[in-house]
């Protein structure tokens, strides 16, 4: 049995924690592979953080020594899994040296910006190439999209693409459950909630023609003029349900570093529910989306039209969601990059 630590930033309420780690256990257990995961800030943490409260000082002290303390363990273990950040605010070269076997580094994000861009700029001079160094140790990459891909390759030579996805067993469509209002939806946290601001002109424009619904899971929806917006909490036993009850699942998103980061993974989760799709022309969505399952969309013009063409034509919803599961089938879920991270795994583990 290979034993590996995965070492998580945030708690299982972290939609990352849970699809690029926890999903991972059982088949991995099936293959001789043991994947024990430990996070370092909590779902209180993020609790607090989503509802725009702050965590003590002391709280964060006791999250950084336990830590500490699952570092120590780590001798019993034999590879690493690090997401995303194994500490803030300390060097590459001191995260590196935390770390006694041989670990994967795993992102979904562009966390590399995280201390050269906005707040965290301030220690840029310490730790702008905070993540260069940490991959540049690491024993192999996995990233979620093909720019995070491309910006790891310049790091190491190990690096290989792992997207983010789903269960084909648990994310499953339901087409009985559709509302006689056109919907639309969109799941994620309030974090990503800004983006909604997006579509809320394409949407009031569509609400002066027929009736248009909006359902937010997991964030704060935008005022809409003339739309029935509904804001849902996200909760794991309602989350399918929900996505399929759409219409259209939809994830905009600006155009900056940031967003081409992302990994389409709302998208992947809707197709997967063969539920057809619209996105910003940005990033990975550019990839994960193809003329047959949805649309791609860079202005207000090209949302509307998105939105009528689905509105309208009830065939053309079923044949892209369709399409949609099917290429989820193929290329974004468990079924598909299980034996990938076995493999990656294994080489590391051999080494």
């Amino acid at each position: 049995m290979i034993r590996v630590q995965g070492f998580a930033l945030y708690g299982p309420l972290a939609a990352s924690t849970r699809y690029r780690l926890e999903q991972y256990a059982p088949g991995l257990r099936s293959h001789g592979i043991e994947l024990q995961t430990v996070h370092l800030l909590g779902d209180v943490y993020l609790q607090r953080r989503f509802n725009g409260r702050a965590i003590s000082a002391q709280e964060l002290l006791k999250s950084g020594f336990a830590r500490l303390v699952d570092l120590a363990k780590l001798r019993k273990r034999d590879v690493a899994i690090v997401h995303c950040e194994l500490l803030p605010l300390i060097p590459g070269w001191l995260e590196r040296s935390f770390l006694s076997k041989p670990y994967i580094y795993d992102f979904d994000d562009a966390f590399y910006l995280r201390y050269q861009r906005g707040r965290m700029s301030k220690f840029k001079p310490v730790l702008g190439r905070k993540f260069d160094q940490v991959m540049e140790g690491a024993a192999a990459v996995t990233a979620g999209n093909h720019e995070l891909l491309r910006y790891a390759g310049q790091f190491s030579s190990r690096a290989e693409f792992l997207p983010t996805v789903v269960d084909l067993d648990h994310h499953l469509p339901d087409k009985t459950r559709k509302s006689s209002t056109f919907t639309v939806g969109w799941i994620g946290s309030p974090s990503t909630a800004p983006f909604l601001q997006e579509i809320v002109f394409p949407l009031s424009e569509l609400a002066k023609e027929s009736a248009v619904r909006l359902v937010v899971i997991g964030g704060r929806a935008p005022v809409i003029p003339g739309v029935q917006v509904e804001e849902v909490p996200w909760d794991a036993t309602t989350e399918i349900d929900l996505i399929n009850s759409f219409d259209v699942g939809v994830m905009p998103l600006h155009d900056d570093e940031w967003s081409r980061g992302k990994c389409a993974f709302k998208l992947i989760q809707y197709m997967a529910c063969a539920v057809p799709v619209i996105g910003s022309a940005v990033g990975a969505n550019k990839t994960v989306v193809t003329s047959d399952c949805g649309y791609l969309a860079t202005n207000d013009d090209e949302w509307l039209n998105a939105f009528r063409a689905l509105r309208d034509n009830p065939i053309r919803r079923q044949q892209a969601g369709e399409a949609g599961r099917q290429r989820v089938t193929e290329h974004y879920c468990l079924q598909v990059t299980l034996p990938r991270l076995v493999a990656a795994i294994k080489r590391v583990a051999e080494k």
